[in-house]
């Protein structure tokens, strides 16, 4: 007959094991319903052990979140191979894969949670959303963009947030429309960013030159002509 003994975990096997614990429950609800209490009993651990590991419900929920946002931003990373307009698809296919795993936690975030309007938080966010932006320029093998690419690329992150928000609020829309959906999206700002800057344009001129017409971008300008018949 054998006995099993509990390994006791380093400090900072804890400490992930916690920060799993929690991205797994804040994956479910809303970080502000879920307690210590639940945390602790799900890590198998006291109450005041989780208090060991991370002084407050705060310090956990920013714990969680720096590893949420380096996921998140990941998420943008893709191979410069191929027309953009594919890669942009996969892309946004990741960004949803995220968004549909950590709903709740997605949500509470961007519309308010325990943790926002610290300097940590609001710094995660801006980071994952610089990360997003960095991503996009290269892509477009920019480095130093005009002004009104600027305004196209952050403008369309920010609508890929609150795209994802509203989804998320009842589903209404398959979510496979809406990836292919953000990817015009794309291609619409800057067509009109390029109708007011002739560097934006000639950048614009050499991407479509390079998109199939079954692409995201090709079906776009198929869809815009239907519309205009």
């Amino acid at each position: 007959m054998t006995t099993g003994v509990r390994r006791r975990m380093g400090v900072e096997e804890r400490r992930e094991q916690l920060i799993g614990v929690a991205l797994d429950l804040f994956s479910r609800r809303s970080p502000d319903d879920v307690s210590i209490d639940e945390i602790a009993s799900a890590a198998g651990i006291s109450r005041p052990l989780v208090y060991h590991y991370f002084p407050g419900k705060l310090s956990l929920y920013e714990a969680a979140l720096q590893r949420a946002s380096d996921d998140l931003a990941a998420r943008f990373v893709e191979p410069r191979k191929g027309p953009l307009g594919a890669r942009l698809l996969r892309v946004m296919r990741r960004y949803f894969d995220f968004v549909d795993e950590h709903g709740p936690g997605f949500s509470a975030l961007m519309r308010g949670g325990p943790a926002v309007g610290s300097s940590t938080t609001n710094a995660l966010i801006n980071a994952v959303r610089q990360a997003a932006y960095d991503q996009i320029l290269a892509h477009l093998d920019v480095q130093d963009p005009p002004a009104r690419l600027e305004l196209v690329v952050r403008s369309w992150i920010s609508l890929a947030e609150s795209t994802a928000l509203i989804w998320l609020d009842g589903r209404r829309i398959p979510r496979a429309e809406l990836e292919r959906q953000l990817v015009h999206d794309f291609a619409a700002l800057a067509a009109v960013g390029a109708a007011y800057d002739e560097e934006l344009a000639a950048l614009l001129r050499r991407v479509f030159a390079k998109e199939p017409a079954d692409g995201p971008f090709g079906d776009l300008l198929g869809r815009l002509a239907a519309l205009a018949a």
